[in-house]
């Protein structure tokens, strides 16, 4: 799906920003869109490297289904080259894969269902998605009619059409805004910053999103930068839950851990604007749970991915009545 065809059989993809050229016998950016004789196939079509079922906490996704679990599904490939990037071994490299039909991903779902566990349906993560796209698109189609919910967490670099066909199906989405500059994303992640956020103002209103930005020590975490991406944020809906999470050394970056006291600083300065901020991978700063912000009541308390609803009634708080937007 979403390429053209040019001259001597080369074809132009059209899924994600890079619009890779790609002459016949090779592959785009992403590794796994490979040109055939003029027609672009995706070679990681139900090819799954990783399954599990997970928390939805885990995504993360904290105001979707709080306490539910998710079987997670992901494949090979990544059309960024993020140099801290925590699954490396499978977007960056070509681990074993084995084949998983889109029925049988539902009917894998719907089997936690039946064992009696709380599934609310299929995350399509670990690698990026939306390099998985002719597959998501067909898995979440029969996981809709299923009854099942369908979660992306993605870099967010996609476009616009690609996004608006898929949207329909999509019930939550998590995305990564790496950082507010371009240099960024040039330089560390090989990519461009608008595209994401425009993902981001496109998909707000079509489906629940959550946003998370992983602090990297000394590149993106100064005030200024945090401050502008909390201004844009606010901008789209100061009700969307932004996540803040703590850089370990991973990859190609061997950078010191995000400081405990860079992640307090970053988790007030949301808070004066946004409404849900957490902080993840830093269990010592208790940042986890959902506090009404009318109150300050503990309307969600999370410990690790241990999850307890609160002070909550038919989706407000229990003390002071706030309405809180949660999906459950």
């Amino acid at each position: 799906m979403f390429y053209t065809k040019g001259p001597g059989d080369q074809v132009n993809c059209q899924v994600c920003p890079r619009l890779c050229n790609i002459a016949p016998g090779k592959r785009g950016f992403c590794r796994v869109r490979e040109n055939e004789g003029g027609t672009l196939y995706a070679t990681n079509y139900s090819e799954c490297s990783s399954s599990a079922l997970d928390p939805i906490e885990k995504k993360p996704l904290y105001h979707f289904f709080p306490g539910h679990l998710i079987l997670s599904l992901g494949t090979v490939g990544c059309n960024l080259r993020c140099g801290f990037c925590q699954n490396w071994r499978i977007a960056q490299q070509t681990p074993r894969t084995v084949s998983l039909a889109p029925d049988r991903a539902v009917e894998m779902a719907l089997q936690q269902k039946e064992r009696g566990y709380p599934c609310v349906g299929l995350a399509y993560t670990y690698s990026e998605p939306f390099m998985w796209y002719e597959y998501v698109y067909d898995t979440a189609k029969l996981a809709r009619d299923a009854g099942l919910k369908n979660v992306l967490v993605t870099n967010g670099y996609v476009n616009k059409q690609p996004l608006r066909e898929l949207l329909p199906y999509i019930d939550a989405m998590n995305i990564d805004v790496k950082a507010f500059t371009d240099d960024f994303y040039r330089s560390t992640c090989a990519g461009r910053l608008d595209p994401v956020l425009r993902t981001v103002e496109l998909v707000h209103g079509h489906c629940h999103i959550e946003i998370t930005t992983l602090l990297v020590t000394g590149l993106n975490d100064s005030p200024e930068e945090i401050s502008r991406l909390v201004d844009w944020l606010s901008g789209v809906d100061p009700d969307i839950p932004l996540h803040f999470s703590r850089y370990f050394p991973n990859y190609k970056l061997d950078l010191p851990p995000t400081p405990e006291e860079t992640l307090r600083l970053a988790g007030d300065m949301a808070r004066q604007k946004l409404r849900y901020v957490y902080i993840g991978n830093a269990p010592h700063l208790k940042a986890s749970s959902t506090i009404c912000p009318g109150c300050g009541a503990v309307l969600i308390n999370r410990e690790g991915y241990q999850t307890q609803v609160g002070e909550m009634t038919g989706g407000a708080c229990s003390r002071c009545g706030e309405k809180i937007p949660l999906v459950m």
